[in-house]
């Protein structure tokens, strides 16, 4: 009787890839420290750094000689998700950590059939793994390229978070992005959105700045957060201590930022889930 008693299917948590082609533009600042900032409110966050950089990872402390197991080999089906977890120094904050490695895993993986979708198995997969139960927001840091690494992660989110430059060539580039959002919903992802654009290393002091901010409203409406990320010593100091910025300096104007950015995006998520 009991064999026969359906598995009751877990609560899959909310994912966010962290996309843009570009570099440079505060992708992996924006996942440490919004990943910091929802769990500093009470969620609990899973990073997935799929940057073959790996600077999400030592961002957040986890130094190289420590990653012996990688999102590399979740990627190419050694290992599960949750074997590559590792803790932070943030309560409710976890990190799955990338190595070099995740340079050759496209080559690895381009002739399987379920290459593009190996990510979205994985988060599956950890989904029933009794540590991971209480998650509620999967951040991935993708690498600068759309590469099938960053269709892994548009295929396994549900939406995808922008972070865009305050800088002249903020919008080149961001069409390219679009294209591929839709081409993943069309093909392998048909519930992927863009959750929001997040604006990063904005001066105010900087007319073009301002210029950018306005261009970049005008064209996406809306899909533009209203919290701006300032341009911010502590926030670029911080990575080579090992912290987010919140744990660096909580007072300083980027890390209040960010958590306004987190507030809004839960915000957002609610308005989504009462719209569906």
């Amino acid at each position: 009787m009991n064999d026969l008693t359906p598995i009751p299917v877990p609560r899959r948590p909310r994912v966010l890839a962290l996309a843009n082609q570009k570099g440079g533009v505060g992708k992996t600042t924006t996942a440490i420290n919004l990943g910091t900032a929802l769990a500093a409110i009470g969620e609990k966050v899973l990073i997935i750094d799929l940057d073959p950089q790996g600077n999400a990872s030592t961002g957040l402390g986890v130094d190289r000689k420590s990653r012996r197991c990688s999102t590399y080999d979740v990627l190419c089906g050694d290992i599960g998700l949750g074997q590559a977890l590792h803790e932070t120094a943030v309560p409710g904050l976890f990190l799955a950590p990338s190595t070099l490695d995740l340079l050759g895993v496209e080559l690895e993986i381009a002739s399987a059939k379920d290459r593009a979708v190996r990510l979205k198995k994985a988060i599956d997969e950890l989904c029933y793994d009794q540590r991971c139960s209480e998650l509620t927001y999967v951040l991935i840091d993708c690498p600068p390229s759309l590469s099938l690494i960053t269709i892994n992660a548009m295929t396994a989110a549900d939406a995808v978070l922008v972070p865009l430059q305050c800088e002249f060539f903020a919008l080149e580039g961001l069409s390219q992005l679009l294209k591929t959002v839709e081409q993943v919903r069309a093909g392998l992802n048909p519930r992927l959105i863009i959750q929001g654009v997040v604006l990063t290393m904005f001066d105010p002091r900087n007319n073009l700045s301002g210029q950018v901010m306005a261009d970049v409203r005008d064209f996406l409406g809306d899909k533009v957060y209203e919290t701006v990320i300032p341009r911010n010593v502590r926030i670029s100091e911080a990575p080579s201590y090992g912290k987010p910025a919140l744990l660096y300096d909580l007072r300083c104007s980027g890390s209040q930022a960010y958590l306004r950015l987190a507030s809004e995006v839960i915000k957002r998520e609610r308005a989504l889930r009462a719209a569906a």
